[in-house]
């Protein structure tokens, strides 16, 4: 058993070790696309010490982090790693190899990983990126002390290369190489193609196509990133009159201004058209460190390396975080690690994801009631105070009364329970007005009685005209959203009984109102019955809160320790978890694919936020088919959402799309969902909601996928997703 339990945790040291190196080598390019890694890690051995030197450099450090206890999570990701394989690549192409060479590079290589470590822990605290900071302070400690060492050689590596190269693949590999060398390329092209190549320190022509191939693969933003920071460095050069274009990929010049393109223009930043037009400047910024740095280093014989890049990023960046404002440059929120993922995913939050923004507040009344007055109404919004509500109750003839209409209890709304519109405490309560004869206002006592809450620091509701004595609260209480708090009067300025409604960000009865919107809610209106959500109601139409069906809540209620087995007709069997991360978001967990499905759930709507992981998976078909529900049947109204471009789109029109994303989209995905009504007996415990997948190229819009999902006495029992090549039905049984 101890034998077994060694050879366990030997193979998932194996497997730690394997993706911590695998992510370092993409992190070089701000990269986790493991095809892209790969590439990386294959060509860096095209001069054979370098790659040997980098790899050795990486495993060293990271099994050193692994040692000293640092948390795997972040050791796997290649942040603290990733310096280490750029000392080893640089300490082989300077230097010769042999005990000294070998020595030095041991230490150097746990030095880079306490320095990432120290720096990413400094910077992570203003949430600024290290990027290779580690790897030149280390670099230059080596290369200032070896002066020191008669056992460190310099080496001509850097002009003898296809010799490295004869040992590795023999004359095939070295006529191969020299074919694709003696390419005759305008200037620009092989400059670029060798700049590429210095980032993993080569300077030849073979490494840089093959690295831009894979980043043209990895990403379509990062590479137009890439030609753009490079040409618009040799355009600043010649206006300047600066030196040689082909210097520029020299020591790795010329990789600075790629990456500073790349990182400011599509990683840290949401790709626009204002942040490629941004290269216009910071590319000249990180040109002028080049020169600048070089003027200070150079006496020392120390090349500034990615120094000017390092300073260009992190100072933007800092900058960016000091605006009043957020302006039209938005730093990546969530990092995907591929700029085309970064600006669909954020233009899909942006679209879908507004409870984020807002705090959820609910209409004030119960049933269906008019908006008699709307924002920048006629008769008393106005102003200050434009951004406000009043509601009344309608009989079937459209009149708030019955008659004789002399009384404020002739009118239908009068007297009528009104809620609380979001979970908060009770600020003030104004109860000693009374009530107007109809037709007359008290414009002395202007808002009536009233009762104000604060649901969060700067965001209050007002409810005002309310009854004398009507009550159900005092100051200070704590209230939640949809508990009665009062009855509908006509106190204050009002003529007639109805319920004044606003919401303000100071706790004064004058308070200036702010446009807010209800979370969720229906409007009827000669358009027909919609839902709506996160939007404000419209003067004239009739709105009424959502009354949500306890079979869906109970189904879709995933509490954190919840699991659940799935199996399907083609063979395939899941556990599922719920769990909830450090930031308090929940998500749904397929141990058997390591999936994750992250998932929110207000009690009237449950949708998905994203998914990582295998998308052959049961969770993937899942996340789909359940992308977003509505909690209710009485009416049973078409629920639309958005995917994000990633999903279900692959091939050249997705290419095409990414090649566009920063300026337009032309590529759409909708979905849709609308629960199936059910007759007989079953029909209280069965449900069935039917989704689908529509893409939309140019407005041309078809349907591309279908699901069904089925609810059986409050629990998921069943689910089907079906596209044009494969189509997947499932159960599911909760387990615990």
């Amino acid at each position: 058993m101890k034998v077994k339990n060694e050879i366990s945790s030997f193979l998932a040291f194996l497997q730690f070790l394997g993706k911590a190196s695998v992510n370092s080598y993409g992190m070089l390019f701000f990269s986790r696309q493991l095809f892209f890694s790969l590439l990386i890690f294959i060509v860096s051995f095209i001069v054979f010490p370098i790659g040997w030197a980098g790899l050795l450099s990486l495993i060293i450090a990271i099994v050193t982090g692994y040692l000293l206890g640092f948390d795997k999570q972040q050791l796997v990701t290649g942040i603290f790693s990733y310096s280490a394989i750029l000392f080893g690549f640089g300490f082989a192409a300077n230097y010769e190899t042999g005990f000294s060479f070998y020595l030095m590079l041991t230490i150097g290589s746990v030095l880079s990983l306490l320095f990432s470590v120290a720096v990413s822990s400094k910077l992570s605290r203003s949430n600024l990126p290290g990027l290779s900071l580690a790897f030149i302070f280390t670099t230059w400690l080596v290369v200032l002390s070896s002066r020191q060492f008669a056992g460190l050689g310099l080496t001509q590596r850097h002009i003898y290369w296809v010799n490295e190269a004869y040992d590795m693949g023999g004359h095939y590999l070295v006529h191969w190489i020299q074919t694709i060398e003696n390419i005759e390329l305008p200037t620009f092209v092989s400059g670029f193609l060798k700049s590429m190549s210095a980032i993993i320190f080569q300077g030849n022509i073979t490494t840089g196509f093959l690295l831009t191939i894979g980043l043209l693969i990895h990403s379509r933003i990062s590479f137009m990133l890439a030609v753009l920071g490079y040409a618009v460095a040799l355009w600043f050069n010649q206006l300047l009159g600066g030196f040689n274009s082909g210097d520029i990929s020299y020591y790795n010049l010329g990789t600075n201004f790629m990456l500073v393109s790349i990182a400011l223009g599509g990683f840290y930043i949401i790709p626009s058209v204002r942040s490629f037009l941004w290269t216009l400047i910071t590319v000249p910024i990180a040109y002028l460190m080049v020169v600048g740095l070089g003027s200070i280093t150079y006496p020392y014989a120390l090349p500034v390396f990615s120094l000017p890049f390092c300073i260009t990023v992190i100072l933007f960046i800092y900058c960016l975080q000091l605006r009043k404002k957020t302006g039209k440059l938005t730093l990546t929120p969530i990092q995907y690690y591929s700029p085309e993922k970064n600006i669909y995913h954020y233009l899909n939050g942006k679209s879908r994801l507004t409870n984020s923004r807002y705090f959820q507040l609910s209409l004030p009344v119960m049933g269906e009631w008019m908006v008699s007055q709307g924002y920048h109404g006629a008769f008393t919004h106005k102003g200050d105070w434009s951004f406000a509500l009043d509601f009344v109750l309608l009989d079937e003839e459209m009149k708030t009364f019955t008659l004789p209409a002399t009384q404020p209890e002739h009118f239908y709304c009068y007297q009528k329970p009104v809620l609380s519109p979001g979970d908060g405490i009770v600020e003030e309560v104004i109860d000693y007005v009374e009530d107007n004869e109809i037709g007359k206002t008290n414009i002395h006592q202007n808002w009536g009685n009233t009762i104000l809450i604060k649901h969060a620091n700067g965001l209050y509701s007002k409810l005002s005209h309310l009854k004398k004595h009507s009550f159900k609260v005092s100051k200070g209480a704590y209230v939640k959203r949809g508990e009665i708090i009062a009855y509908c009067g006509n106190s204050g300025r009002s003529p007639e009984p109805h319920l004044h409604f606003q919401v303000q960000a100071t706790p004064y009865l004058g308070s200036k109102t702010i446009q807010y919107p209800i979370s969720h809610f229906y409007s009827k209106s000669n358009k027909g019955l919609t839902f709506e959500s996160y939007a404000v109601p419209r003067e004239g139409a009739f709105v009424s809160n959502i009354n949500t069906n306890k079979k869906l809540i109970d189904a879709f209620d995933f509490k954190p320790g919840m699991k659940f087995e799935l199996s399907s007709l083609q063979g395939n069997l899941e556990t599922w978890e719920v769990h909830t991360d450090e930031y308090n978001q929940t998500y749904l967990y397929s141990k058997t694919t390591e999936s994750i499905a992250y998932f929110y759930n207000d009690g009237t709507v449950f949708y998905f936020t994203d998914f990582v992981g295998n998308k052959t998976s049961l969770l993937y078909a899942f996340y789909l088919c359940a992308y977003k529900i509505l909690l209710e049947t009485e009416y049973a109204l078409p629920l639309r959402d958005e995917f994000p471009i990633t999903i279900a789109n692959s091939g050249p029109l997705k290419w095409l799309q990414d090649l566009f994303a920063p300026f337009v989209l032309f590529i759409e995905n909708k979905y849709e969902s609308c629960i199936q009504q059910t007759t007989g007996m079953l029909a209280d415990d069965e449900i069935t909601i039917a989704s689908s997948l529509k893409r939309s190229f140019f407005k041309i819009t078809s349907v591309t996928s279908k699901g069904q999902l089925k609810i059986y006495k409050g629990n998921i029992s069943s689910f089907s997703w079906n596209d044009k090549k494969n189509k997947i039905e499932a159960t599911c049984t909760k387990s615990g």
